[in-house]
């Protein structure tokens, strides 16, 4: 017979332990946390659901966080239904900050941290984040290698092949049902035609994650054992395949556009500002952007905003004016975007 309390107890553990790992891979897992944390997840099936419920409750308190009051006195309902495709992958003001996970009694909650005199006088700017190292194949495939990460090229007329020798990388790759491409990460190999996915290889692990079309996933037999049939992948779904035990099959999960946008945040030029005139910030996306954006009077251009942003993301940045700040907004003929003050 069940004892409600030891199961009580043993909720709250996992829980907890949830928790830490949420906090600690918001602020991005080092290649040993990232081990053990895949670990945690394969040891019990409930750990996988407690992190499922806590992102869900992590993702509606950003949005509330992301609200203001001091340009607006009421939570925009559009911020409250939920994320977005495409929303902003970080956002802060000076007065306000996503700062931590705690766990009280079981129920996940985030705080901001107390303003500081130094954060009143904190300096002003802009930083640059550089696009990772990005490469086109000779067959037309891009591959996006993020920072330390490493691959070598083995392509031969019947196949492409491409080893991840360590770290993270995206491919997106050029149709060729001929020739197909195969991304070998040790024991494991990804074979697709053309689609796009990521793959993230650590010590203990290999992590696909198919972004967009269909690969198979396929591990390396033991030596006089029979071959281990492959696993099929489509857009959306991410696999973890265990690199230490070779029986254990791949665990498969659905992926949320929000946890894929989160995945692939190192993507990409980023623009990271302090509390800037929303007028520079502006002048910095039409520096990267072919679609113009334009503010049409002194007061919106004076807003002052911070975060990091998606240097190619304007539709996006453009809509969080909106539901934050009160901005309208007015497309030209050419395109170009008109930013007012709500009246």
């Amino acid at each position: 017979m069940s004892d409600p309390a030891h199961e009580f107890e043993e909720s709250s553990r996992i829980t907890q332990a949830a928790a830490g790992w949420l906090a600690r891979r918001d602020r991005e897992l080092t290649a040993a946390e990232q081990d053990d944390y895949l670990q945690w997840l394969q040891q019990d099936p409930r750990h996988g659901r407690a992190m499922a419920d806590l992102e869900k409750n992590w993702r509606a308190l950003d949005a509330l966080a992301r609200w203001r009051p001091a340009h607006s006195a009421q939570p925009n309902p559009d911020l409250l239904a939920g994320p977005r495709r495409g929303r902003l992958l970080r956002w802060r003001t000076a007065g306000l900050a996503l700062a931590a996970a705690a766990v009280v009694g079981g129920i996940l909650i985030l705080v901001s941290p107390p303003a500081r005199q130094e954060d009143a006088t904190h300096a002003h700017g802009l930083r640059v984040i550089p696009r990772p190292e990005r490469l086109t194949l000779a067959d037309g495939s891009v591959v996006e290698l993020n920072q330390g990460g490493k691959i070598e090229i083995a392509f031969t007329p019947p196949e492409r092949r491409v080893r991840l020798v360590r770290g993270e990388a995206h491919f997106t790759v050029a149709k060729n049902p001929a020739r197909p491409f195969v991304v070998d990460a040790g024991a494991v190999a990804v074979r697709a035609v053309g689609t796009a996915f990521e793959v993230r290889r650590a010590t203990a692990a290999v992590e696909v994650l198919v972004t967009e079309g269909k690969v198979h996933v396929e591990r390396a037999a033991e030596a006089g054992a029979a071959a281990v049939p492959p696993t099929s992948l489509i857009a959306g779904e991410r696999a973890v395949v265990d690199t230490t035990a070779r029986t254990v099959p791949p665990v498969i999960t659905a992926v949320s556009q929000t946890e894929i946008e989160r995945t692939l945040a190192w993507q990409g030029v980023r623009l990271e500002f302090a509390s800037l005139p929303l007028a520079e910030v502006v002048a910095e996306f039409n520096l990267r952007n072919p679609t113009r954006v334009v503010i049409g009077d002194p007061e919106t251009a004076n807003l002052r905003v911070g975060g990091t942003f998606r240097a190619d993301n304007v539709d996006g940045f453009v809509r969080l004016l909106q539901l934050s700040f009160g901005v309208t907004t007015e497309r030209l003929a050419d395109g170009t975007v008109v930013l007012h003050h709500a009246p």
